[in-house]
């Protein structure tokens, strides 16, 4: 396959491994853009695996700048939630068709981003209403509103139902998609994680729930010979972008980037539904 590849998909796959770096260790919404790009480029079941290996490359980086921070107690309680979405993923994968794990992909990537987007919404209203509310109290009552304002902005996060519906459904997209990273930033977001606790788990969790998808994706096909060739290729950049990406973050504004990420999202994902 990789005799004939044109000089355009070898530019795109390029952008992609650095999406991919990027998207581990600065801008997690970059994955998302990574997952269309390749969908585009590759057939859909060989770019499933070609991501899956470049972002597991990228995994190695995140774990080792992140190896302190994560909450494991959490990452234990989503174990079972999350390899009965892998299961299905995979169980999805063998009796899918290219065409239909295609527009899966699409539609998948179409809905995480208006989750995504309805949750930014619902927080800052919630952040505004409670911003009123301490405006309009008197001073001697002023601990107990943002008290009372906290705890209505946080989601209960931490019953099995929660983990059950957040970790299945992470489980699934990851296995078909590697498109899970909208669902996971909004649960671990809704736990109110500070920011290298958010960043952390998160690297954790990917990590090992890549590991987890290894085999199942072997099995499937997915990773094979060409997939492996391609990731050999592409991981200088995946190091260098992931490299580059822990000093952007410290200078980077999210504020104007994320919107640029969503709109590239629609953009890019509208096509794999046809």
């Amino acid at each position: 396959m990789l005799p004939t590849l044109t000089a355009t998909t070898w530019i795109l796959l390029m952008v992609v491994a650095a999406l991919c770096g990027i998207a581990k260790t600065a801008l997690p919404g970059a994955a998302t853009v990574a997952v269309a790009l390749c969908t585009a480029v590759l057939p859909a079941k060989e770019s499933t695996g070609a991501i899956l290996l470049m972002l597991m490359t990228g995994d190695l980086l995140a774990v080792w700048s992140y190896r302190r921070d994560a909450d494991f107690r959490m990452l234990r309680r989503l174990v079972p939630a999350v390899l009965t979405g892998v299961g299905a993923g995979a169980l999805f994968l063998h009796l899918a068709s290219n065409d239909s794990t295609r527009r899966l992909i699409g539609v998948i990537l179409l809905l995480l981003v208006a989750i995504t987007l309805i949750q930014r919404r619902s927080t800052s209203r919630r952040a505004s209403d409670g911003a009123s509310a301490t405006q309009a109290s008197p001073p001697a009552p002023t601990l107990e509103i943002q008290k009372a304002t906290t705890t209505l902005a946080t989601p209960t996060t931490s019953g099995r139902l929660s983990r059950l519906v957040y970790g299945s459904l992470a489980g699934f997209t990851t296995m078909v998609a590697n498109a899970g990273g909208p669902v996971t930033s909004m649960y671990f977001l809704a736990c109110r994680y500070p920011v290298k606790a958010f960043l952390g788990t998160t690297a954790w969790f990917f990590f090992l729930v890549n590991l987890v998808k290894l085999p199942f994706s072997i099995s499937a096909g997915l990773v094979n010979t060409t997939t492996m060739s391609l990731t050999v290729i592409c991981a200088p950049i995946v190091i260098v972008s992931a490299l580059a990406g822990r000093r952007l973050a410290e200078r980077m504004d999210q504020r104007v980037f994320e919107p640029v990420i969503v709109a590239l999202t629609i953009i890019s994902a509208l096509p794999l539904l046809r």
